[in-house]
């Protein structure tokens, strides 16, 4: 497992709203999103990136404005074709 190092200016950690010990989850949590709305991550591979149960991290993305559902036609076409 890699391990990251985040150095936070206090004003970020306060307009966050989130006590300290839920701000490492918070942070990984929005990546995990960000990577997923931007392709780069599967929705697997983000909800272990966030290190929550798949079903949960889909609940979760229209918290964060990102559509659960977003397929570009290429996927719909892959998905339809797979039946």
């Amino acid at each position: 497992m890699t391990e990251v190092v985040m150095h936070l200016p206090e004003t970020a950690s306060l307009a966050l709203k989130v006590p300290n010990e839920a701000l490492g989850r918070e942070l990984l949590f929005a990546a995990a999103v960000k990577l997923y709305e931007l392709g780069r991550l599967s929705s697997g591979a983000a909800a272990e990136l966030a290190g929550v149960p798949k079903p949960y991290f889909l609940a979760k993305l229209g918290d964060y404005g990102v559509c659960t559902f977003d397929l570009r036609q290429e996927e719909l076409r892959r998905e339809l074709a797979l039946g």
